[in-house]
Formats: C-alpha cells, sequence, structure tokens
C-alpha cells in the first residue's frame, strides 16, 4: 500500500512499455503528397505531359502540369489538416494521474503510470489504467465507452493479486472510464495495448481501408476518358492514312487531339468541391477525416445510430413526480432552466401541495450534486441556432436531474440554507439507497432517503398524504407498485424518497420517474431520414423496454420492433438478413453484436453510415462505409476509426452532412457533365476539321485558353451550387449505381456534339463571308466558349431547362461566368494578346454571328430534351 519505488516504476516502464494507445499508423507529410498522384485521372494527365512535352507543346504541359501539382497541394491540405486535428482531439483528454510512489501521493504523467502502481482517484478523474480496487467508497464509474451502457456502474474492492482484467468485473476499474461517484485506491494490472481499451485500439488500427462510391466511380470516369483519348486517336490515324496523309504526322494530330479530350481541371475541381464540402460541414459542427467521405454519406441508405448522447441528450430528466396517489407531469428536458409542473394537463402552484413540496425538499436534500442558473445551452433547430438558459450541473446525472426536477417547483438548496448536514450513507450497490441526515434549528435530527423502490418501500411504515401521514397498509402498498410498474414498462427509471424522524420508520414521500429524452432536433432529423428514404435503427447497450420507450418517442419504431442482442445470438446469419428490415431498436447489444449487425446490412446492398463515442463502437464503426465518431463524449479510438465526427455529438448534425453529402454528388456529376461536354465539343470541332479537309480550326494556344476559361472558375463555382431543395425526398443512390445514371452520359454526349457542330458551322460560315482563317477561328473561339458558358448554367439542373432555372441562385457562378467572359474579350481585343493566341478583333457583325450559333445550342438542346422526355 505505500505504492512503487520511482526505481521499480522505472523498471516497469522499461520492461512494459509507456500506458499510452497503439496508435494509427501516421503518414508522413511526404507520402500524403505522394498518394495525391494515384488517382487513374491523374495518371492518364502525366501521360499527356510527358505526351506534350514530346511534342513541343510546352504551353501544355506546364499548364497541365500545373492543374495536377494545384490538385495534390489541396488533398495534401485537408489530409495533413486532419491528421493534426485528430492529435489535437487526442490531446484534449487528462493526461495526468495520482498515485503513490515512495509512500507519497504524486500526480505524474497518465502515460508514465506501470503496472503494480497504486492510483488514487475521486468523482470526475478519468481512470488510467486498468486496476483492481482496494479500497472504495460509495464508488461508481462511467463504463459506456466499454459497455454501452448509460447508467454509471457500482463497484467493489477485489483480491491485491488478480490480475483478471476481463470486461464488466465489479472489482476492476478500466483504463479512459470515469468515476462519477464516490473515491477508491487500486493496483495496476494493465496499461497501454494489455488494457481493455489498448485491446480494442490495437484491432482498430491493423484494418484496411477500402474505396468509397466516389473514388470507384471516378476511377470508372478516368477508365472512360483513356478509352476515349485511344479511340479517337486510332479513327483520326486510321482516317488520315485512308486519305493519303503522312502515318507520322497523323499519328502526332491524333495524339494532340487525344489530350484535348482529357478534362485537365477534373481532379483539381473534384478535390476543390470536397474541400469547400469540408468546410460547409466543419460550420454545422462535423468534422471530416477523409475527404471522400464526404460525398459517400450521401449514398447512406442505412445510420446504425447509439442511443445516449446523439438521439437522447444524455441528460436524465425527471418526467413525472408521484405523491399523494397523483401523477404530476413536469416539462422541459435536459439541464433548460425552462418547464412547469402540471396535474392532468392544468397548471399549478407547487406551493399549494405540501406533499410535492415535501418530496422536492427530499430531492434537494439527499443528494452531494449541486445546480447553478448561469448557463446558456445552444441548439440547432430547423438550421436556426436557438440559445436557452440552463442550468450549469456538477455531480452524478440522477441527482442533477432531480435537483432540477425540485427547482422548476421553487425548491433549492439555498432556501433549505436551515438545516444543517450531519451525516451521510452514500449509495452503494448491496443498500440500493441512499441517505443524509439534517438537523432542523429545534435540534431535531431529519433523515431523508432516496433508492430503489422496492428497497425503500419495505422500509417505509407510513405514506404521505394530503390529509396528512397515514399508515402504510396493503392497499396503499398496492396502489404504489401498479404506479411503479405502469412507469417503469414506459421505459423509465424510478426512484422512491423516504424521511423520518430519529428513532421512527420511514414516510414514504413519493416517486420519482426519470428517462434520457430524445433531442428535440434528433426528432427532426430522423423524419427528415424517412422522406429521404434513409433508414434509422438505434443500437445499445440499455434495456430493450427503455431503448423502445425512447425510439418510439424519437419516431423510430412505428411499424418496427425492437430486439436484444440475447436474441439475435439465437438467429443464424441467414435469419438475421431474412428478418433485419422487421427491427429498428437493438438493445443490450455488445461490441460483437454492432459489428454483426453492420456487416449484415451491408450484406443486404445498402451503404451503412455506424455512429458511436465508445471504444466498443470502434470496431463496427471502422467496419461501416462512413463511421461517425462524438466529438465530445468520443474517445480516442473511435475518433481514430472515423471517417467523420461529430463535434456537438448530434444526431441533427449528421443528417444535415447526409444532406451535404448528396449535395456535393449532385455537384460533381454537374461539373462532370459540363466538363466532359466542353471537351466532347472540343474534339468534334478538330476532329471533324481534319476529316473535312479544313485548316486547323483551334490553334493549340487558343485550345489552352477555351481550357483554362471554362475549365477553371465556372467549374469550381458549378462544385459550390448549394444543394436543391428536394434533394432530401429522393431515395438514395445504389452503390452499384453507374455515374452516368439517369441519361447522364445520353446529355453529355448530345451536348458535345452541338457545341462541336455549332463552332465547325460558326467556322465554315464567317470563312465564307471573310476568307480569313483567323478570323474564323477566332469567331469560332467565341462560339465554342460562349457555348461552354452558357451550358455551364444548363448544368446547374439534371431536371430543368435553363429558362426554368435561377442563374442568380450561386453567386459564385455568375462571377466565374463573368471573369471567364472578361478574358476572352481581353483575348481578342487587347492586341498583345494577338500574338499569343493567334486571334483577332472581331467586328461587330461577326461577333453577332458567334453568339448567335452559341445561343442557337440550348435551344437545339432544350427541343431534344422535350422530345426525349415525352417518348
Amino acid at each position: 500500500m505505500n505504492g512503487l519505488t520511482e526505481k521499480q516504476a522505472a523498471s516497469r516502464l522499461s520492461e512494459y512499455g509507456s500506458n499510452t494507445l497503439a496508435e494509427k499508423n501516421k503518414n508522413s507529410a511526404v507520402k500524403i503528397f505522394a498518394g495525391q498522384f494515384r488517382d487513374v485521372m491523374v495518371m492518364i494527365l502525366l501521360g499527356a505531359t510527358v505526351i506534350s512535352v514530346f511534342l513541343g507543346e510546352i504551353y501544355d504541359a506546364v499548364t497541365i502540369i500545373a492543374i495536377v501539382f494545384l490538385n495534390a497541394v489541396l488533398g495534401f491540405i485537408q489530409e495533413y489538416k486532419t491528421e493534426k486535428t485528430l492529435e489535437a482531439l487526442a490531446s484534449m483528454t487528462a493526461p495526468t494521474a495520482k498515485v503513490i510512489r515512495d509512500s507519497k501521493t504524486k500526480t505524474i504523467p497518465a502515460k508514465d503510470i506501470v503496472p503494480d502502481d497504486i492510483i488514487i482517484f475521486e468523482a470526475g478523474d478519468r481512470i488510467p489504467a486498468d486496476a483492481m480496487i482496494l479500497e472504495c467508497s460509495g464508488l461508481f464509474t462511467d463504463e459506456s465507452m466499454l459497455n454501452g451502457e448509460s447508467e454509471p456502474v457500482s463497484k467493489t474492492t477485489g483480491i491485491n493479486n488478480d490480475k483478471d482484467n476481463s470486461l464488466n468485473r465489479p472489482c476492476v476499474v478500466y483504463s479512459g472510464t470515469v468515476v462519477t461517484r464516490g473515491n477508491g485506491k487500486a493496483v495496476v494490472i494493465a496499461t497501454g495495448k494489455n488494457a481493455q481499451v489498448g485491446k480494442i485500439s490495437h484491432m482498430i488500427s491493423e484494418s484496411s481501408n477500402s474505396q468509397t462510391p466516389l473514388q470507384k466511380r471516378l476511377g470508372e470516369l478516368g477508365k472512360i476518358v483513356a478509352l476515349i483519348c485511344i479511340g479517337v486517336c486510332i479513327v483520326v490515324f486510321l482516317a488520315g492514312v485512308l486519305r493519303g496523309e503522312p502515318v507520322f504526322d497523323m499519328l502526332m494530330t491524333g495524339i494532340t487531339i487525344a489530350i484535348a479530350a482529357i478534362p485537365e481541371g477534373l481532379p483539381a475541381t473534384v478535390t476543390i468541391a470536397l474541400a469547400l464540402a469540408v468546410n460547409r460541414m466543419l460550420k454545422v459542427k462535423a468534422l471530416v477525416n477523409k475527404l471522400h467521405s464526404v460525398e459517400t454519406l450521401g449514398c447512406a441508405s442505412v445510420i446504425c445510430s447509439d442511443k445516449t448522447g446523439t438521439i437522447t441528450e444524455n441528460k436524465m430528466t425527471v418526467k413525472h413526480i408521484y405523491t399523494d396517489f397523483c401523477e404530476f407531469d413536469i416539462s422541459g428536458t435536459g439541464h433548460k432552466i425552462s418547464g412547469e409542473i402540471t396535474l392532468d394537463g392544468k397548471s399549478l402552484n407547487p406551493k399549494a401541495y405540501p406533499t410535492l413540496i415535501r418530496l422536492f425538499e427530499c430531492c434537494v436534500l439527499c443528494s452531494t450534486a449541486e445546480i447553478e442558473s448561469d448557463g446558456v445551452f445552444n441548439t440547432r433547430q430547423r438550421g436556426m441556432l436557438k440559445s436557452e438558459k440552463e442550468w450549469n450541473v456538477h455531480g452524478d446525472p440522477t441527482e442533477t436531474a432531480l435537483l432540477i426536477a425540485a427547482a422548476k417547483g421553487s425548491i433549492t438548496k439555498e432556501k433549505l440554507s436551515g438545516l444543517r448536514k450531519i451525516s451521510e450513507v452514500p449509495f452503494d450497490s448491496e443498500t440500493k439507497m441512499m441517505s443524509v441526515t439534517y438537523r432542523n434549528a429545534a435540534s431535531n435530527d431529519i433523515i431523508y432517503a432516496k433508492g430503489a423502490p422496492d428497497v425503500l418501500i419495505n422500509k417505509c411504515g407510513y405514506v404521505d398524504t394530503k390529509d396528512g401521514i397515514k399508515l402504510l397498509d396493503k392497499a396503499y402498498t398496492e396502489k404504489i407498485e401498479k404506479e411503479i410498474s405502469f412507469l417503469s414498462k414506459r421505459g423509465l427509471r424510478v426512484l422512491a424518497l423516504a424521511y423520518r424522524q430519529e428513532e421512527s420508520e420511514f414516510v414514504f414521500s413519493g416517486l420519482a420517474a426519470m428517462s434520457d429524452p430524445p433531442r428535440e432536433e434528433a426528432k427532426e432529423a430522423i423524419k427528415k431520414c424517412s422522406q429521404a428514404h434513409i433508414r434509422t435503427v438505434m443500437i445499445t447497450g440499455d434495456h430493450k423496454e427503455t431503448a423502445a420507450a425512447i425510439a418510439k418517442e424519437a419516431g423510430l419504431l412505428r411499424d418496427k420492433k425492437a430486439v436484444t442482442g440475447e436474441e439475435l445470438d439465437n438467429m443464424t446469419d441467414e435469419q438475421l438478413d431474412r428478418n433485419i428490415d422487421d427491427y429498428a431498436v437493438y438493445a443490450r447489444v455488445s461490441p460483437s453484436h454492432k459489428l454483426r449487425l453492420v456487416k449484415a446490412y451491408k450484406r443486404k446492398g445498402n451503404v451503412v453510415t455506424m455512429t458511436g463515442d465508445g471504444v466498443n463502437d470502434a470496431p463496427a464503426i471502422k467496419e461501416a462505409d462512413v463511421g461517425v465518431a462524438m466529438g465530445i463524449t468520443g474517445t480516442d479510438v473511435a475518433k481514430q476509426a472515423a471517417d467523420v465526427v461529430l463535434l456537438d455529438d448530434n444526431f441533427a448534425t449528421l443528417v444535415s452532412a447526409v444532406e451535404q453529402g448528396r449535395g456535393i454528388y449532385a455537384n460533381i456529376r454537374k461539373f462532370v457533365r459540363y466538363l466532359l461536354s466542353s471537351n466532347i465539343g472540343e474534339v468534334i470541332v478538330m476532329f471533324l476539321g481534319i476529316l473535312m479537309g479544313f485548316p486547323m480550326v483551334l490553334l493549340p494556344t487558343q485550345l489552352l485558353l477555351v481550357n483554362l476559361v471554362t475549365d477553371g472558375l465556372p467549374a469550381i463555382a458549378l462544385g459550390m451550387e448549394p444543394c436543391e431543395k428536394n434533394i432530401m425526398k429522393n431515395h438514395p443512390r445504389g452503390i452499384n449505381e453507374s455515374f452516368f445514371s439517369n441519361g447522364l452520359l445520353f446529355k453529355i454526349i448530345l451536348r458535345g456534339v452541338l457545341i462541336g457542330l455549332s463552332t465547325l458551322a460558326c467556322f465554315t460560315v464567317i470563312l465564307r463571308i471573310t476568307h480569313d482563317v483567323r478570323m474564323s477561328r477566332t469567331a469560332a473561339l467565341v462560339t465554342l466558349i460562349f457555348s461552354q458558358l452558357i451550358h455551364v448554367f444548363e448544368c446547374k439542373s439534371e431536371t430543368k431547362g435553363i429558362l426554368r432555372i435561377n442563374i442568380f441562385s450561386n453567386i459564385k457562378l455568375v462571377l466565374a461566368v463573368i471573369i471567364s467572359l472578361a478574358v476572352v474579350l481581353s483575348a481578342i481585343y487587347f492586341p498583345p494578346a494577338h500574338i499569343i493566341f493567334g486571334t483577332v478583333a472581331l467586328p461587330k457583325k461577326i461577333i453577332f454571328i458567334s453568339v448567335a450559333f452559341s445561343i442557337a445550342i440550348p435551344i437545339l438542346a432544350s427541343f431534344t430534351f422535350k422530345k426525349k422526355n415525352k417518348q
């Protein structure tokens, strides 16, 4: 009991290592940066760069390299910033612990704790290592990070030489858990990776990552682009050779046009769009660890959510008081100051009910918790930030709930300051009750008690009524037991309260029924998920009745059922797969159950999002398509395993993140549609121009200008489109759904062909009018760029024509188009630019013709679109 000596501690530290978790393999800055070049599209661009240099097109090569480098830098910044943010979150955990060394109590860094150290802890402390309890007084710990249960666990003393640190042992305190009540002294039996939290952390760090749906789709897109490039090169080469052109010249021409087909700006635009979405999500309190997870959230078809603190507030609330055989209702949730007491739906003055006042006095006096009325609670409802006054609380959640209920009845510790506390018998798992003795001004002692109803009622000889204190006979007892059963079946936790004078039996004062209620914003979010055809299921370690009651109140159960972990154990995987759609609540589950459920939902073809805060959630979080950890209550292990961290632990924030995910995928489709249509148009112009024997329609520098103007700002601005209003009323897209589903490929090809043909037509018309190749090229350049900039507004929606779109809903896009137009006009009317781009100043008549050809395209496209819809 005198603890280790410093010399012994140093020896054990050398033998067992530091008391830290198995860290996730950290990527160096160089490795993170190099990882940005593994994308298929980026590899195609790098190949195009080499070919451009070989062909002498230095401008093209420099531009492509600049775009690839920009893409790599943006991706690197986001990933590196995330690594640093996780490190900062990890550092928020308690870094010190109290130990006895050399017979003295010392505070040392938790990482220096070693086996056989004697540690000391009290309420509020975080346990630094797994340890066998040697001494304790009224000790309770919050083990929800390991077992998923919201209720604190009662602890007892163990045997000094017992080294078993398996889960759910009442004589062991576990690393990372928090002391909620009492104090104790224990000998360390496992540290670091050997502690329970360390074992799970190690298992998580060994897991591998798979590609997200977006990465798979972009890989598919890259392959399609590569095939197009090869196809164009072969066709041009064969066409030229058959016409008698030199073989080498046609090979070079084919390669040049193939390079024009590559959407150079696509990888950078995707990265920028994802990075901007990450910043938008951060504003609504969701930190994205992995860039592509933003979009994967949008695929979610099943959300497996933890109950405590995510769907609920993780703040116990007294909902009902039963005294004098009447059930009083108490409004208000959590720690909010607002709330009133009603009876049969009618407001009342608590002072008119003496038994109610005496029960509240018992709630306040039989407590070690404290509340202060200077807090502010922020909540987000219907997208608006709402502030409410709330109590600052200190102490056990159950006791603070009782104090807040009493405060709503105008009973506080300050108003009872005339009573002096004499002694206290703390709650423990054997007596299942707590009692406190007070002395009044007349020197009379009064004992106030609270505890499990079945225990405390047996100690009561009387009952408090409006007609005075009555004998607690069989009829009264049956009435009380009936009420206890009624409240318990509603998923409420019931406590009994009583008081007595010295040398007399306890007087039954009443019952307090409490729960951890669903967040108001979580109810709205669950409804929103239902409208978005996303299934929300609750997975919790709590009892089935409690979980079902909360789920019903949150709007989860409806036509679904609740099932326990024990019932899951009796099902085969085939039976689970058959019945899984019938369940919305999973109660009394273990980490292995959570992992099994995630795998089962994935087998059914779902994209699964799993939320959690404890170490017990980490394996399932890692297995899910998108793992979501809690930022406030979440453990380091859960945060390491997660793709997204909810900084406010709020289910509504997760649903907002899903909406952003859907929006970002829609935006990626929009600018892919835009970029590919534009590039197909450029290929058509060059390809048909060569086949028809025209002079080169556009010069390489002019193609470069087109790519700079149209692949740049407008495409990025299109990626910043706000989410469409009905986006959360659509079905989630299938995990195997093609990137070009719902006719997107048809729209891209059609628009690309029309852009190419109109540009070629403009070139032909102007050439016949002026017989000036340079002016014809400039006019064709104007038609090409103007038609692409008009098309960017068409790409704002896949279901509406340009005349039905609000073009000002995204001001950044309007500004990007204005800047692009200014660049084009500078290239035409700024004399020094004529040398660089081979352009000439166009007369008004020619400009009018060029713009007319550009405007003709959306008219033709709209006609074709309407005709196709009618069919």
